[in-house]
């Protein structure tokens, strides 16, 4: 920002924060008044990362000020879902938490101020409305050209912004859901609303005027309610379901990132989460997956399978001590990494198939194969001598090679 500003230039400046997510971790001066207020650690750690964040906030508002950016710089704050934690403390009446299709797994806070705008004055937004909305608002409010020959799903909020103004607002159908799922699944967790009504996974029917903790099912009193919502639902499945056989490929062998190192965050799996966090790679808990990539070059190509990142330059069957503790919850690094008994590395893409040994000293077994330009599927594997279940090799290089 201060460069930006230095140079005379606007700028857009988006931080996205681990908190308050697990694992939980704040210095203990943000958490042990909570902690000393009857809470439970867990609990304690997770309102301490929240006064964190706040006490960030401040500080960076506090900088804004002294820039003198305060005035014309558009300031928002807003979360992304729901409490995952602190819902049984204070959950504003909700019903739900994260990962729930009821409003307290979704509805969350939104603030907006922009002083050169005439946006200061505090005033609630009771209008139904979503995060599709933060795009066309800000091309708005900067008066800028959005991209031509494109819809947006969103609407700009505007018209609402304006204390001063009364705006008829066209109601609208708004719809939610939590996949976590390779292919998605109609009605999984969803939620179809519009500004007085919430259908619940396509069945259950919710009054929000009279019932906005969502505790009495009226469906079966509301036929005619349900099917129209139902109706949207499916318009807008339709709008949306031919994307579902697309993968999102990730592009290997461009000159500008080679070697590209694979995680096996970035799996796709049948189901079962992808080993997103360090414990599970420490663990070596069961599972496997693969990549779908983009190959942008044909040519030669060395992929090398490694249970470690290559950053360790440690062997495929070696443990690997605990990591430091960090204030708060016990961290991820702090698992142990075992010890396996790997005896073999095996590598699928495209129409190979191919199965290497592996050394008691090897940091990755590296196979060398001709690959086309275009999509393809990468996985690896790692075999057991002892039957043990194989599991996926949870990182990967490829590089094109001269």
């Amino acid at each position: 920002m201060a460069e930006q500003q230095s140079a005379g230039k606007p700028f857009l400046t988006y931080i996205s924060t681990n908190a308050p997510h697990s694992p939980f971790h704040a210095p203990e001066r943000y958490w042990q008044p909570y902690l000393e207020a009857g809470l439970s650690k867990n609990e304690a750690i997770f309102y301490g990362m929240i006064a964190n964040v706040d006490e960030n906030i401040g500080t960076m508002r506090a900088w804004l000020d002294e820039r003198g950016l305060a005035e014309n710089t558009i300031f928002i704050y807003t979360t992304d879902n729901g409490s995952a934690t602190g819902d049984k403390i204070f959950n504003a009446g909700m019903n739900g938490k994260k990962g729930s299709a009821y409003d307290g797994g979704h509805r969350v806070p939104f603030y907006l101020r922009w002083p050169a705008g005439g946006l200061t004055e505090a005033r609630d937004v009771t209008q139904l409305t979503a995060h599709i909305d933060v795009l066309p608002t800000l091309i708005e409010l900067c008066q800028l050209n959005g991209p031509a020959n494109y819809t947006f799903d969103g609407r700009s909020l505007v018209p609402l912004l304006d204390a001063k103004t009364d705006t008829d607002w066209a109601d609208r159908v708004i719809i939610t859901d939590s996949q976590r799922v390779r292919d998605p699944i109609k009605w999984k967790d969803s939620a179809t609303m519009n500004q007085r009504w919430r259908l619940i996974n396509g069945e259950k029917l919710y009054d929000m005027a009279k019932d906005p903790g969502q505790t009495n099912d009226v469906a079966a009193q509301n036929p005619i309610v349900v099917s129209n919502l139902r109706a949207a639902y499916d318009a807008w499945w339709a709008d949306i379901s031919p994307s579902f056989v697309i993968n999102e490929h990730i592009v290997v062998g461009d000159d500008r990132a080679n070697p590209c190192q694979l995680t096996g965050h970035d799996w796709l799996t049948d189901g079962a989460l992808s080993p997103w966090h360090q414990s599970f790679i420490r663990g070596a808990k069961a599972g496997t997956g693969f990549w779908s990539i983009k190959v942008a070059q044909a040519g030669r190509y060395r992929i090398s399978l490694r249970r470690w990142p290559q950053e360790l330059a440690r062997p495929i069957t070696a443990d690997l001590p605990p990591g430091p503790p960090v204030p708060g919850g016990k961290a991820f690094r702090e698992t142990p990494g075992k010890a396996l008994a790997i005896n073999s590395a095996r590598l699928r893409i495209g129409p190979y198939d191919w199965t290497s040994r592996v050394g008691p000293t090897d940091e990755s077994v590296d196979f060398e194969v001709n690959l086309t330009a275009g999509p393809a599927h990468l996985e690896g594997l790692f075999h057991f001598s002892d039957g043990t279940p194989s599991v996926g090799t949870y990182y990967a290089v490829v590089e094109r090679l001269p």
